[in-house]
């Protein structure tokens, strides 16, 4: 099995590397950038990435994302679920980063510490978990020993041995016991964390997406 994930790491491997290298270059960009990616990974639970990306980047090109009310950044939410919660997650989401009228979230962000700061935004944001924390953090370069522990995630650890069965709720202990295991098989195999989440994502979803 592991053979067939090297294959299958081999065949999208420059793909992957070039993602991952965007990512990295997003935290060069504007707070608003960032706050974007944030949005979309509230946006996604139980939603299509593609969607949540076309619905995210509208309301940043109207600017509704940045001083938008819940109803109108509702309406800009096309495909995604749950819109109601999650525009009210992204409203009030931008308070906890807003200093004297302006966005700043880099500010509040201590990419030396990852992890803390990873507890920090699952404290601190409303609609972030483990997984979405980690989403964004990855999203915007700091995702190397971060796990996003979603269905597609979870499913091909079990299909690898990585896991002996699927867990029933992910507390925090739960999700870093989880994460420190996914780290030990990425070691194990000589595939990075980070590229090997690509590697299992486009092999449910048919692309590296993000």
């Amino acid at each position: 099995m592991a053979h067939e994930l090297a294959g299958k790491y081999k065949n999208r491997k420059t793909e992957i590397k070039g993602r991952l290298k965007e990512f990295k270059e997003v935290w060069s960009r504007s707070d608003k950038k960032i706050f974007t990616e944030l949005c979309f990974c509230i946006c996604t639970p139980q939603s299509k990435a593609v969607y949540c990306d076309k619905a995210v980047r509208g309301l940043e090109k109207s600017g509704k994302l940045f001083d938008g009310k819940v109803d109108e950044v509702r309406e800009g939410l096309v495909a995604v679920r749950f819109p109601n919660n999650k525009a009210r997650f992204i409203v009030e989401s931008r308070g906890v980063f807003l200093e004297k009228g302006k966005i700043r979230i880099k500010d509040k962000l201590d990419t030396k510490n990852i992890k803390d700061t990873r507890d920090w935004l699952v404290k601190n944001v409303k609609g972030i978990g483990y997984k979405e924390a980690s989403h964004f953090l990855r999203n915007i370069g700091f995702g190397r020993h971060l796990a996003i522990l979603d269905v597609h995630i979870l499913k091909n650890m079990l299909r690898y041995g990585i896991i002996k069965e699927g867990p029933k709720t992910i507390s925090r202990k739960t999700y870093i016991d989880l994460e420190e295991e996914l780290e030990k098989f990425a070691d194990k195999i000589g595939i990075p964390m980070d590229e090997l989440d690509l590697v299992f994502w486009s092999e449910q979803t048919g692309m590296v997406f993000k």
